[in-house]
């Protein structure tokens, strides 16, 4: 795929998305330029193979940082295709990039993804009146989240729902685990993470109760077609240790 119609150079690839610079000198799509951390940038975000819906993902970020949440400022285009996010580009570290470089350690990592869960989850849901029901994550691990000069910030909303704050901790705590468990020489970091997260939480019944999310979460990785025959033949591992850490 080409460099799209007004875009600058490629910033990065994901799974399911490309992201572009986008030229300040661009109109983008007919929007003002509100200006950006550093002098006005912006990045389009770009789902590849039908996946993402743009739109929702935008009104869900506007919402959260509505609430004081740390996410990205985003810009809403009726015009704009399903699978375009232009959003304000951040400079930063991610998690795990600081990690690697000795910013901070893997016991505080955990307890910044912990922190973001608690602080999400203290949001009311956007649609639902169920009091029990929150703004979920769904995708919260240590590459979702960038160490900008204004503090950590959360990016990646593409699976955001709504639902019982256990699904988001458990979803977190499984992809560490994955890693946690796998023949990689970020295992033992991984599982120092995981371990903090883990102790951080409100609740273990949350995620191993009745009605807990690790089985929702397990099962909900194991279909996503993005997932490596590896990575699910991980997850069995991965709960084992996620119960044993939170015994």
């Amino acid at each position: 795929m080409g460099i799209p119609a007004g875009a600058g150079r490629l910033l990065g690839s994901g799974r399911t998305a490309d992201v572009y610079a986008l030229d300040d000198g661009d109109d983008h799509g007919g929007l003002d330029d509100h200006g950006g951390p550093g002098g006005g940038a912006w990045v389009l975000r770009r789902y590849r193979d039908g996946y993402g819906d743009a739109p929702a993902e935008a009104a869900v970020m506007e919402y959260v940082r509505g609430h004081g949440y740390p996410v990205p400022r985003v810009r809403v285009a009726d015009a704009r295709p399903r699978t375009d996010l232009v959003m304000e580009r951040l400079y930063g570290p991610t998690v795990v990039e600081a990690l690697a470089a000795g910013q901070l350690t893997a016991e505080e990592a955990g307890l910044a993804l912990a922190r973001l869960l608690r602080d999400l989850h203290a949001i009311p849901a956007r649609r639902s009146t169920d009091p029990a029901v929150r703004v979920l994550h769904l995708d919260l691990h240590p590459e979702n989240v960038l160490l900008t000069p204004a503090g950590p910030m959360v990016i990646d909303w593409a699976n955001t729902d709504e639902g019982p704050p256990g699904r988001d901790w458990s979803m977190s705590a499984v992809i560490v685990a994955q890693v946690a468990v796998d023949d990689d020489p970020r295992a033992p970091l991984a599982e120092e993470m995981l371990s903090a997260l883990l102790a951080d939480c409100p609740d273990p019944a949350l995620l191993t109760g009745p009605d807990g999310g690790l089985g929702w979460a397990t099962g909900q990785r194991a279909a996503n077609p993005t997932m490596s025959p590896r990575e699910v033949e991980l997850l069995g591992e991965a709960g084992e240790l996620i119960r044993r850490l939170l015994d």
